[in-house]
Parts: structure tokens; C-alpha cells; sequence
């Protein structure tokens, strides 16, 4: 009984270090951020000319590495900030099964419960993953985010001070009453050039129909209405 214990024990220990590595900062104490944080982002934001508590949305591009915050002013939105996503895994190409290494590629919706104030990894939101069109496709996998710390085992990783100011914006958003906001996830900037660049990947059939929800927003800027049909995504334009 007693080697059963230790060995019990043991498990645990090396469980709990998978999720917080050397270097690793933990949970967020928020209370402290929204202090330390807070005045300095609603300055920033004023003198963009946005509000704290509007809507939000973020676009994310794996090859440049960036992750784009627009704010809703009037009936469309605009592009706040741009940060560096500290890090994302596996290659170009959507997420399809559990344990695969990669990140997502799609459009995903994050509501108040997918909100994780006490990720290990500083602080994090739940990107929704798997949708309705990764279902459709019988993609599986669990518990993709955007968060900090920058690690990322199919995440995308932000830095610590990133990760609080795009999660305090989304958490006003929220707040302020946007039921959830969007997420659209790329896989590089979708300009015909790009496109004719990964003409010969097999994801280029995909990629196109991500490539049609982005230019729809390029041109409205305003939320998406997406579905899913014949297992790929149709993204209206009204």
C-alpha cells in the first residue's frame, strides 16, 4: 500500500508539472492586473477614439505571427492593436485531432464561460474548439485557447502583459453586453498573392473559404454570419 501511494504521489507531482513548467507564471492574480492594468488601457483607448465596453473582434494570422484587436465604434469595427503571438504549434493547415500539435484555423465564437481568469498559463479564453464545421469533418481535440506564457502545445501563446489587455478588453466587452465575441483564425494574410503562394497545399480548397469570410469582413467590417454547409464554411454577405 505504501509503494501505491508513492507511486500515486509521484503522478501527481509530474501531472501538475506538465502544466506548469519552469519559468511558468501561473494564474493571474486579476485583481492586480485590472489595477496595475486597467488606466492605462482606457487611456490608449480613448485616444484611439474607442470605449472600454464595446464589442470586440480578433483576427489571428500564424506565418506573421500577429494577432489583430478591433474594437466596434458605431456599426463597425476598428482595428485597435496588433500583437505578437509569442508563439503557435505544428504548420499551416487546421487543427483535426486530438494530440496533433497544431493550432486552429477557422471561425470560432468565445462566450462569458470560455472566459479562464485562472489559467495556469497567466490568463487564457477557450476558443470553442472543435465548431461546428471542425464536428462536421470529425475533427476532435480539446481546451484550445489564446493565452499567455508564451508555450503553446496548440494554443496560441501570447506574453503575460499581451494576453491582459486582449482578455481585460474581451471581459468589458462581455460586460458591456456583446454575448460573445468572434475569433478569425488564418492561416497567413489571405491576399491572392499568399494564396497563389500555397496554391499546391492540399488545405487550398479550405484555405479559399476561409479566404472569402476574411474579404467579407475587409469590406463590411462588421460581425461574421457564418455557417456550415456540405461540411465547409459559408459566410453570407448582406
Amino acid at each position: 500500500m505504501k509503494r501505491w501511494g508513492i507511486l500515486i504521489v509521484a503522478v501527481v507531482v509530474l501531472t501538475a508539472g506538465w502544466f506548469l513548467r519552469p519559468g511558468q507564471t501561473g494564474a493571474a492574480d486579476l485583481t492586480k492586473v485590472r489595477a496595475d492594468r486597467m488606466a492605462t488601457i482606457r487611456a490608449d483607448m480613448s485616444r484611439a477614439g474607442l470605449t472600454v465596453g464595446s464589442p470586440i473582434l480578433i483576427r489571428i494570422f500564424k506565418e506573421s505571427d500577429e494577432l489583430e484587436l478591433w474594437v466596434k465604434s458605431g456599426a463597425t469595427y476598428r482595428l485597435y492593436k496588433t500583437f505578437k503571438i509569442c508563439a503557435w504549434s505544428g504548420k499551416l493547415g487546421p487543427k483535426q485531432k486530438e494530440g496533433d500539435g497544431q493550432s486552429p484555423e477557422g471561425f470560432y465564437t468565445v462566450a462569458r464561460p470560455q472566459m479562464k481568469p485562472d489559467s495556469r498559463y497567466h490568463l487564457a479564453f477557450n476558443l470553442g474548439y472543435p465548431n461546428a464545421h471542425d464536428r462536421a469533418n470529425g475533427y476532435t481535440g480539446s481546451f484550445l485557447m489564446v493565452h499567455g506564457n508564451c508555450a503553446s502545445i496548440g494554443c496560441y501563446a501570447m506574453t503575460d502583459k499581451g494576453i491582459e489587455e486582449i482578455w481585460l478588453l474581451a471581459d468589458e466587452a462581455l460586460k458591456g453586453g456583446q454575448s460573445a465575441f468572434q475569433v478569425h483564425s488564418f492561416p497567413f494574410r489571405m491576399t491572392d498573392a499568399h494564396m497563389q503562394r500555397h496554391a499546391k497545399s492540399e488545405w487550398i480548397g479550405f484555405w479559399r473559404d476561409l479566404k472569402a469570410g476574411h474579404d467579407v469582413f475587409d469590406r463590411r467590417k462588421t460581425d461574421l454570419h457564418v455557417t456550415v454547409v456540405n461540411r465547409r464554411y459559408s459566410v453570407g454577405d448582406e
